[in-house]
């Protein structure tokens, strides 16, 4: 059985990637806190797929129980996506520390904590990939949401790191940075349609990318080029805008 681990599994997109693996044939284990709330999705996987589909408990958040989680996996995985996410409340961020805690836990140490522990054990094996859900808001700093992008800015030098080291034993790591996603996450936001994939369109872009071994997705295509636009704004100039 080759099975991929996939953390966040509560996520929309995290759904739809679950979705996308088994189809291709793919067994999975789904991984969030309280993940019996998971069941009926994972036997609706099943069903349609014919894959076997286990659900397993993990809080992103307490670093000292990764090892066990990751030792009680039966059959180890193949790959392992993280969709782990917390967008907070910038202002509240701004004024309550446990806030921007939050974030930055779980967009970056948790996932770090559990990686290392991953990459350690494919290193040995040599084989394997990793796939992390980053963001094009660590691209640059922006005043609306600066806390959350600077987590995810981490989490990209970090998979950028881990890629190089992991290179020579022949496990790939690819970096996810999507830009608006139509999620819970962001329900209530003003998107515009032309720049907002659906969890679907992210989940096949993630596969296709990673089955061709690529470093980098930008998902939409087009933030890519969005991005670089505003990377290469001045600061004199940037610093005076309302982005």
């Amino acid at each position: 059985m080759s099975y991929i681990l996939i953390i966040g599994a509560k996520s929309d997109i995290a759904k739809a990637i679950a979705r996308e693996y088994a189809k291709h044939g793919y067994d999975l284990y789904l991984a969030a806190r309280n993940a019996d709330e998971l069941k009926e999705f994972a036997d609706d996987i099943s069903v349609r797929t014919q894959r076997m589909v286990k659900l397993v408990e993990l809080d992103i958040l307490e670093y000292k129980s990764h090892k066990n989680f990751y030792r009680n996996l039966e059959d180890k995985p193949l790959g392992v996506i993280s969709a782990i996410g917390y967008l907070g409340e910038q202002e509240k961020a701004q004024a309550d520390f446990t806030e921007a805690q939050q974030i930055m836990d779980t967009n970056y140490t948790g996932v770090v904590s559990l990686f290392n522990i991953i990459a350690d054990d494919f290193e040995k094996r040599k084989n394997g990939f990793i796939v992390g859900i980053s963001s094009v808001a660590g691209d640059r700093g922006r005043k609306s949401n600066y806390i959350y992008g600077s987590s995810k800015a981490a989490l990209t030098t970090y998979l950028s790191g881990l890629r190089h080291r992991l290179y020579d034993a022949r496990v790939h790591v690819l970096t996810v940075k999507p830009g608006f996603v139509a999620t819970k996450m962001t329900k209530g936001m003003d998107l515009p349609e032309k720049l907002t994939a659906q969890p679907e369109v992210v989940a096949e872009d993630i596969y296709k990318a990673q089955k061709k071994g690529k470093n980098t997705l930008y998902t939409k295509w087009i933030w890519k080029w969005v991005m670089l636009i505003i990377k290469n704004i001045p600061e004199h100039v940037f610093k005076k805008t309302s982005l």
